[in-house]
């Protein structure tokens, strides 16, 4: 693809050589926010005058600035005049659509800078060309260089996310979080110093700025009786963002005077929801509704538990697109034995041993993709994408 109307000359081979292994540095940078941006593509991009590279930018959390955003905007604080910007350099196709954010198209229109190469087209099927298309139309000369920069190899979390079979049933992103001893129990032992925590306090921190990333916080009533839990967002989470608090709770056995409900709406409190069967208890439906909670009656799943389907399906009508798993084994186990996991972070902290069920066996046996072990404070972390 490329422009009619050339505003300056074609890229010599050595030029074209430079762009390419500059998309293939971008590329790879970008995959250290995979997790933090999914089902976003991790995008990278630079801003280049007269063949040298002003500033880079990515796309390094899901909801934040895109790449070109970014790039442009630490172009901005470089000793490089913005009318000496002449080529902006992508992994991806800018994206053409408003959607957590204006359209990247408009930010590069405005700059003036007259070309743009980029790595790949956007594979959604809904968008593909359609930013290229209105740049060109625009007089910027457009330049594809296929295989610079492969989703194949950046992102192929996206590849899945924009595929014909996502597009045809959609339903949310959604990443499984859980805290374990080292024998995979998700109860520590009774004898625990600290019975309620297995994870530390870097840990807790690290999951409350994951909530500030999401749509929606699900989990299961029994979580819910069990650890009487807020699922706010609080510092160092992004507390301006309010995700629903969704309980999936069949016969409607969450009290009302828990603190699910006990807290005021405002930063970092989103409205709770309560998914129950159709045909649940009417004066329990009743005292949960005047406690604050919205109840919704769905169809019944094949265990006798509100249909998992049903509930993705009602999560993607209210808006949510990223959603946060937090729930125990039983839940847990039926999101994973139905495939409905695309991500799992997992917190393994220094007890050894547990009460219940141990999530051991499913863990030696799944099949992650682009998995990243890492520490935080005393705890071991493995986040990845479900292969």
């Amino acid at each position: 693809m490329g422009s009619t109307q050339q505003t300056h000359q074609a890229p010599t081979t050595a030029e074209l050589q430079t762009l390419w292994a500059l998309l293939g540095d971008l590329g790879r940078a970008a995959t250290h926010w995979r997790f933090e941006v999914a089902p976003n593509p991790c995008v990278g991009a630079a801003v280049v005058s007269r063949g040298q590279e002003v500033a880079r930018g990515f796309h390094q959390r899901w909801g934040g600035p895109h790449a070109e955003a970014a790039a442009l905007a630490a172009a901005a604080e470089s000793a490089v005049p913005a009318e000496h910007w002449d080529t902006m350099v992508v992994t991806l196709e800018p994206c053409s659509s408003r959607g957590k954010t204006p359209p990247c198209v408009e930010a590069i229109r405005s700059t003036g800078i007259k070309r743009l190469v980029v790595g790949a087209v956007d594979p959604d099927v809904r968008h593909r060309g359609a930013g290229l298309k209105k740049l060109e139309e625009a007089g910027v000369e457009v330049i594809v260089l296929e295989g610079a920069a492969p989703l194949e190899d950046v992102c192929p979390h996206f590849l899945a996310w924009s595929g014909p079979d996502r597009l045809r049933r959609p339903h949310p992103w959604t990443i499984a979080k859980w805290a374990q001893t080292r024998s995979g129990h998700l109860m520590p032992p009774a004898n625990s110093d600290n019975n309620r925590w297995i994870s530390c306090g870097a840990s807790r921190d690290e999951v409350l700025e994951l909530r500030g990333g999401v749509d929606a916080v699900v989990t299961g009533v029994g979580t819910v009786l069990m650890d009487d839990p807020r699922f706010t967002v609080r510092p160092p989470g992004d507390t301006e963002m309010r995700p629903l608090r969704v309980v999936l709770d069949s016969y409607l056995r969450t009290p009302p005077e828990y603190a699910l409900l006990r807290q005021t709406p405002g930063p970092g409190v989103g409205p709770v929801h309560i998914l129950c069967q159709g045909g649940a208890d009417v004066g329990r439906w009743r005292a949960l509704e005047d406690a604050g909670a919205v109840v919704t009656g769905l169809p019944a799943g094949e265990t006798d538990h509100v249909s998992l389907l049903d509930a993705q399906a009602w999560l993607w009508e209210q808006g949510a697109r990223r959603v946060l798993l937090e729930a125990g084994p039983t839940l847990l186990s039926r999101y994973l034995d139905r495939d409905l996991v695309d991500q799992v972070r997992v917190y393994t902290g220094s007890a050894i041993g547990g009460e219940g069920v141990t999530m051991a066996a499913w863990m030696a046996s799944a099949n992650f993709a682009q998995r990243l072990d890492r520490e935080c404070g005393a705890d071991s972390v493995l986040e990845a994408f479900s292969g």
